[in-house]
């Protein structure tokens, strides 16, 4: 049976008037989206780590920690965490501590993000984007077995047998390694003994089978077993088809062009929508009928064991995802298991 997450980058939104609502009321908003997506049965709620005017959760933990003290039964962690931009052991600790606070319901999402803004805002250089990730990587695998650690690497202080607190009640916390679409990726993920986590946020999804295909051989080669798959990719859930596609493609198309004009892209406009939430786009957008069969569709190609949609599209308002959530949990969730 498919696990149905969701995540979020803390989007910031406006309220139900359309007025911009502050990022404050944001993180509140989230931790609230979280307490609803663990009554509705999800099974993963996800926040992303982000350092922009748009998105408005920077510190995941202390959110996710929140949401943990409302929270019983779902598995709560970041999507992603920027690794590259922070030190393994404060990472280390700050989710053995999300662990303990949740009862061991705590996951990290490691990956080097798509957006750049952390680098020069804790002092690295976009020269060591390669080496930053590869060593701190390495680093943290080795504080995940919670015994004694002795490391050297060019980015950070060695370790000489020292260890990290606090330790986890289970041994080890659940970590996956976030991948876009690079090989080179998917082999390290594979290297280290960690599952995947394909963000697939364009495109047709059956152009990531050969990256699936990619880890489960490098995970033999390495001398590991199969591990898990969980796929990361946007949508929106309202009553009907149309409704949700009314709803979602003001936001998401604006979201969309701010991110575009950073990097030159094309502006996005209807027909470009029209192919995403179609079955050869990355989508999911629509009825909970709809949206059921895309993931089925999306789960049984990928041989996937987790889906996770992000819910958030842009500045959609918190009341609109609260309805999209309730959908997910009462109307696809079912779907799924049937």
């Amino acid at each position: 049976m498919v696990q149905l997450g969701i995540d979020t980058f803390g989007d910031v939104t406006v309220d139900d008037d359309g007025a911009p609502v502050t990022q404050a009321r944001t993180i509140r908003d989230v931790v609230d989206e979280g307490v609803l997506a663990d009554e509705v049965g999800l099974d993963f709620f996800g926040v992303g780590e982000h350092h922009r005017v748009d998105f408005a959760v920077s510190a995941p933990e202390v959110v996710l920690a929140a949401v943990a003290a409302r929270t019983s039964r779902i598995r709560l962690g970041s999507a992603v965490t920027v690794l590259s931009s922070d030190d393994p052991v404060r990472v280390f600790e700050r989710f053995a501590t999300l662990d303990a606070i949740s009862s061991g319901r705590a996951e990290i999402i490691l990956g080097r993000g798509s957006f750049i803004e952390s680098f020069p805002l804790f002092g690295y250089s976009l020269e060591d984007y390669e080496v930053l990730f590869e060593e701190k990587l390495d680093l943290f695998v080795k504080l995940l077995d919670e015994g004694p650690v002795t490391w050297e690497g060019t980015t950070r202080a060695g370790l000489d047998g020292l260890e990290a607190y606090p330790k986890t009640e289970s041994g080890r916390i659940r970590t996956w390694v976030g991948v876009g679409g690079s090989p080179e990726s998917v082999v390290r993920a594979a290297r280290h003994g960690l599952p995947m986590t394909l963000a697939i946020i364009g495109g047709d999804p059956e152009r990531f089978t050969p990256f699936v295909e990619l880890h489960y051989r490098a995970l033999e080669e390495f001398g590991h077993e199969r591990l898990p798959l969980a796929v990361h990719s946007p949508g929106y859930v309202a009553e009907t088809d149309e409704r949700a596609q009314e709803e979602a493609y003001e936001h998401f198309a604006a979201m969309n062009n701010t991110i575009g004009r950073e990097r030159g892209w094309p502006p996005y406009h209807r027909g470009r929508f029209a192919h995403d939430i179609g079955p050869e786009g990355s989508l999911y957008v629509g009825s909970p009928e709809t949206v059921a069969a895309k993931i089925r569709a999306t789960v049984e190609l990928l041989g996937a064991d987790r889906f996770d949609l992000k819910y958030s599209m842009g500045t959609l308002p918190h009341s609109n995802l609260m309805r999209s959530i309730e959908l997910l949990g009462t109307r696809v969730r079912p779907l799924l298991d049937s």
